[in-house]
Parts: C-alpha cells; structure tokens; sequence
C-alpha cells in the first residue's frame, strides 16, 4: 500500500474544490495541486463561443491535466498527502459535453492512451450543489471570463457531474452537500468536512494525514511523576488539538472576525480538554 494517500476533490465550477484543497494541505501535512486553468489560451474564446473553440479548449486542458498528474502528483506523494483539486478521470465528462462527431473520437483516443500512466485518487470527495448555490458562488468570486457565463450550461454541467459520479467506480467515493456549508467563515462546518474525510480513509492514511512530532512524544516535563498514557486515543486527542490551533492561527492570520475566532478558540477549549482526560492531567481551574 501507498504510504501516503492521494485524494481528489470534484465537483461543478464554484463549488469550492480548490478552497477545500487549499485549506485541508497544510493542516494535513501534505500539499494540495491544483489545476493552472488560466493558462489555457483558449478558455476565454470558449465561454463566448463554444462549438468554435470547445475542441482547442478540450485538448489544451488534456494535456495540461496529463503533464501535471503523471509528472507533479508522484513526486508529491513521495513526499506526503497529495490534495488535487480535480481528477484527470473527469476531463472526459467535458469533452462528451461539448465536443461531438470526429472531435469526439479523435478526444476519446488520446484520453484513453493518457489514462493508463495516471495515478488513480486513494479517495474521490465530490462536492455537491444546486444551480443558484453554484451561480451565486460563481458571481462572488467574479472572474472575468465567467461573467455572464450561461446558465443553461451551468445546469448542464452539474447534471453532468451527478451522472458522472453515479457511476464512479475507480476509487472509494464520499459525496458532501455543500449547500448549507461555508468552510471559509465557519470553523465549525470546515472540522465537519475534514473529519469525515479522515474517517474515508484507512487507518493508515489516517496516520500519515498527520505526521505528529517527535518530540510530542516524548515524556512530558511535569511535577507529578506518574507516565501519561500513550494509547490510541491519547494520540488521535492530540491530533485534534493541533489541528483546532492551526485552524484559529490561520483565522487569525486572515483577520476573521470575532464570531469566528471564538469559535475556534471554543474547539480549541473542547479538545485541551478531551486530551487532558485522555491522559489523566488535571488543568488548573
């Protein structure tokens, strides 16, 4: 088995695919690769007109995908967790959506050649959302070339990825409805998502998504000389900890507002004190 695990992140423009990646990478002591879509000469043209430059588009982004997952994605996992925000699997949905005829077989071909020399995701988290969620989203982050984007297509697009991913069976799949959720402002719904995305993985990914210190193993410097329990559960109470404070860092970093902070600082609170049972350490009142 893999020593570290390789988990992708899907769903419809908007959806939050690279925020999410961008956020579980360090916190889970890995890195997150995301996809350099601006790079792509012909995405402008595409929006504005599809049939004329869906083609150029398509076999621009399979390229693109190509290079960075058999060339980016394995010297990564030699290192640590790998969080991509896209799977080359799913460049396909696209082209079946806008490309047709000769284009279409001469697309399938090359995918299928470039699909064998691809490291499949150890997980696949497809986040799921309703059309208004997904245009509401779009206009907030308000690039230029989606502005005015169709909604028809949109629409299309989500369909798409529901019948994708009804389908999916190359890698273990977990699906989150993100309707009701924003990882950004609230702590809360982030710790919700990143848990159960632990909790998909195997036990041994599940250690190496945290590489805990040496030295927070060590026999800890305290008056009462009676030894702290080491167990399972010691462990994972640490884990936890140390995840509550690099989330409030990262809030404090950014600014948050006071709402947030203090509810970070509450979970930070909650799991001190689940780590002090664990261990059998009275805090001081």
């Amino acid at each position: 088995m893999a020593r570290f695990p390789f988990i992708a992140i899907e769903g419809v423009i908007g959806v939050g695919k690279t925020t999410l990646a961008r956020m579980l990478a360090p916190e889970l002591g890995g890195e997150a690769l995301l996809e350099v879509f601006e790079e792509n000469p012909f995405l402008s043209d595409f929006y504005a007109d599809r049939a004329r430059y869906a083609f150029q588009t398509q076999i621009f982004f399979l390229l693109s995908r190509y290079r960075q997952q058999h060339q980016a994605a394995p010297a990564a996992l030699a290192r640590g967790a790998l969080f991509s925000d896209y799977t080359f699997a799913k460049d396909s949905l696209f082209a079946h959506l806008n490309l047709s005829g000769d284009e279409l077989t001469v697309y399938d071909k090359l995918h299928t050649a470039l699909a064998e020399k691809i490291p499949t995701p150890h997980l696949l988290v497809y986040l799921r959302a309703d059309l208004d969620t997904l245009l509401a989203r779009i206009a907030m982050r308000d690039r230029p070339y989606e502005r005015g984007m169709d909604r028809n297509y949109i629409d299309s697009l989500r369909l798409a990825y529901e019948g994708f991913f009804t389908a999916y069976t190359a890698s273990p799949l977990l699906v989150i409805d993100t309707n009701n959720l924003n990882i950004v402002a609230d702590p809360r719904a982030y710790a919700d998502v990143r848990e159960r995305i632990r909790s998909a993985l195997s036990g041994t990914f599940q250690q190496a998504l945290l590489q805990v210190p040496a030295e927070a193993l060590a026999a800890p410097k305290i008056v009462d000389a009676t030894p702290v329990s080491r167990d399972a559960r010691t462990l994972r109470d640490f884990a936890t900890l140390t995840q509550a404070i690099g989330n409030l860092g990262a809030l404090l970093s950014d600014n948050a507002d006071r709402a947030s902070v203090r509810d970070a600082l509450s979970i930070c609170r909650q799991r001190l004190t689940h780590l002090a049972e664990a261990t059998g350490v009275k805090l001081e009142e």
